[in-house]
């Protein structure tokens, strides 16, 4: 077999190799599509994490794919802790918050930066 033929060859493989493992992290993005994770952790951390959740851009809308069990896509945080959905106001804007993300600006058990303001008065 020529030298060409055989490279080829090898290239063929890796892209049939590099397939597979692409068409194996679409499977467990759309498995997670019927139940998302919660937690950040849970989300997976192989090759599918670079894909889009729902499929990708211009499929479909925000309201008719999968991303609506996220929450409904008119939801809008406002200033002073209020949710609103369509611009209405909800009861109980805690339903639609997720936990504060470890560390993150949120957290109530972050450490202050420096020039942070401690909120002390």
């Amino acid at each position: 077999m020529a030298p060409e033929q055989m490279g080829q060859s090898e290239e063929s493989k890796k892209a049939q190799e590099a397939l597979e493992r692409h068409e194996a992290a679409k499977e467990k993005i759309k498995d997670l599509e019927d139940d998302p994770p919660k937690k950040l952790e849970d989300w997976p951390d192989d090759e599918s994490k670079y894909l889009t959740f729902g499929g990708g851009e211009g499929d479909h809308g925000y309201d008719e794919g999968p991303e609506r069990k996220l929450g409904p896509s008119s939801l809008e945080h406002v200033e002073g802790g209020g949710v609103r959905i369509e611009g209405e106001d909800v009861e109980n804007p805690d339903d639609y918050k997720g936990d504060p993300i470890p560390g993150g600006p949120t957290d109530p058990n972050a450490p202050k930066l420096a020039g942070e303001d401690k909120g002390e008065s």
